[in-house]
């Protein structure tokens, strides 16, 4: 079974975040291994597929997930590039993080848009 959770973890991660996602996997692999694995088998294998939530409306919880628990600038990056991915637009993007500021105030909602400017402007390199 894990064999296949794995291998379902591995195309939906390439679906989602593709080579940044890749790029955090690998990180992993001479420090925690088991960590990218679970990140794989557990995440992406078992939450991600489950078909209730489409991929774009679980990238929509997970960034602002990201956004409210702040100190999350390297998995914004990764999740930011994954909701574009998915069909997000920029615009929407930004919207679900404004829509945050009453819950969660300016600073953290100032410094995920502070990171989606960086991703869009790589993307647009």
């Amino acid at each position: 079974m894990n064999d296949k959770r794995l291998e379902q973890g591995i195309k939906n991660l390439q679906e989602i975040d593709g080579e940044a996602g890749e790029r955090v996997i690998h990180s992993l692999e001479a420090i925690a291994p088991d960590v990218g694995r679970y990140i794989l088998e557990f995440a992406f294998g078992d939450i991600y597929n489950n078909p209730v939530l489409s991929f774009r409306e679980r990238e929509i919880i997970t960034i602002t997930s990201l956004l409210t628990q702040g100190d999350t600038n390297a998995q914004l990056v990764v999740h930011i590039n994954g909701s574009l991915n998915v069909g997000l637009t920029e615009e929407e993007i930004i919207e679900v993080f404004t829509h945050c500021i009453p819950y969660v105030g300016f600073p953290k909602v100032l410094n995920a848009i502070t990171v989606a400017k960086g991703v869009f402007n790589d993307r647009r390199a």
